[in-house]
C-alpha cells in the first residue's frame, strides 16, 4: 500500500507545487492522475520515487517511510518503485535485452553490469516478460531501431525487472499514436491484474483514463479535487479540474480545513 499524507513540495520561495496532498493506493488497482499542465501531477510521481525531494509530508510504501531514507536504504527502496517514462529513457546504442537488464542494476554487482554478465535467472525472467508484452523477437535489436510503441514496451519490461511493489507511469502514451496509446494502456491494466501490482499513471488523455483505469484522481493547483470511479467523472467534475470552476468536492473542503 502507498499512503501519502500532507505532502508539500515547494521550489524556492514560490507557492507550493503540491499542497498538503493526501492519497492512498491499495491492491492491484490502476489509478490515473489527470489535470492541466502545472497541476503537480509529474511532481507527485517524482516525489514518490524521490527524483524530487518533498518539502514536507509523509510517503509510506508497504510500511517503509520513503521520505526519511538516505544513501543505501534509499537506493534499496527505489528498487521497489518501477518507473515508466514519457520519453522512454532507453540507451539507444544498447540492445533491448541490455536495456531491460538495466532494471536489475540495483541487484547485481557493478562488475557484472559493466561486463554485461547477467544472471541466468534474470535473462530467463527478461525473456518471459518480453514475450508477454510482444517484444521477445527484438531481444538483440538496438533500441534505436524500434518504433515508439516497442520502445515503451521495453520501458515497461525494464521497470518490471526491478520486481517493483508499485509501478509509476509518467505520461506513458504522450509520444505515441492513438492506437498504440490504447495498446500500452491496456497492457498496463492487464499487467497490474496479472502481477497483483498497483499502478499510478499520470495522463492527459481523459478518455483513456476512463476506459483503462479503475480510479481517477483529478488535480488542480497542487491539490486533489476529485477522487472517484471513472463513471463519476461527469462534466461538473471536469469543469472543476480543468476550468477552475468554484465548485469543490467535500473531500477538497475537508483537506483545506485540516
Amino acid at each position: 500500500m502507498l499512503k501519502i499524507t500532507d505532502l508539500v513540495k515547494r521550489y524556492g520561495g514560490g507557492d507550493p507545487v503540491l499542497k498538503d496532498l493526501d492519497l492512498t493506493i491499495e491492491g492491484e488497482s490502476v489509478v490515473s492522475i489527470i489535470g492541466s499542465s502545472g497541476a503537480g501531477k509529474s511532481t507527485l510521481l517524482r516525489c514518490i520515487n524521490r527524483l524530487v525531494e518533498p518539502t514536507s509530508g509523509s510517503i509510506v510504501l508497504n510500511g517503509t517511510e520513503l521520505t526519511k531514507l538516505r544513501g543505501r536504504e534509499l537506493r534499496a527502496a527505489r528498487r521497489k518503485i518501477g518507473m515508466v517514462f514519457q520519453g522512454f529513457n532507453l540507451v539507444d546504442r544498447l540492445t533491448v535485452m541490455e536495456n531491460v537488464q538495466s532494471g536489475r542494476l540495483g541487484y547485481i554487482s557493478l562488475w557484472a553490469a559493466v561486463m554485461r554478465r547477467y544472471p541466468k535467472k534474470d535473462i530467463r525472467r527478461a525473456y518471459e516478460l518480453m514475450e508477454r508484452v510482444g517484444i521477445a523477437q527484438y531481444a538483440n535489436t538496438r533500441a534505436d531501431q524500434l518504433s515508439g510503441g516497442e520502445r515503451q514496451r521495453v520501458g515497461v519490461v525494464r521497470a518490471l525487472m526491478q520486481e517493483p511493489e508499485i509501478l509509476l507511469a509518467d505520461e506513458p502514451t504522450a509520444s505515441l499514436d492513438p492506437k498504440t496509446s490504447e495498446q500500452i494502456m491496456g497492457l498496463l491494466r492487464d499487467l497490474a491484474s496479472e502481477l497483483k501490482l498497483p499502478v499510478l499513471i499520470n495522463i492527459h488523455n481523459v478518455t483513456e483514463a476512463k476506459e483503462y483505469t479503475d480510479r481517477i484522481v483529478g488535480m488542480r493547483y497542487g491539490r486533489i479535487i476529485f477522487d472517484d470511479l471513472p463513471a463519476a467523472l461527469d462534466q461538473e467534475a471536469m469543469d472543476r479540474i480543468y476550468s477552475g470552476s468554484p465548485h469543490v468536492d467535500r473531500g477538497a473542503e475537508l483537506r483545506e480545513a485540516s
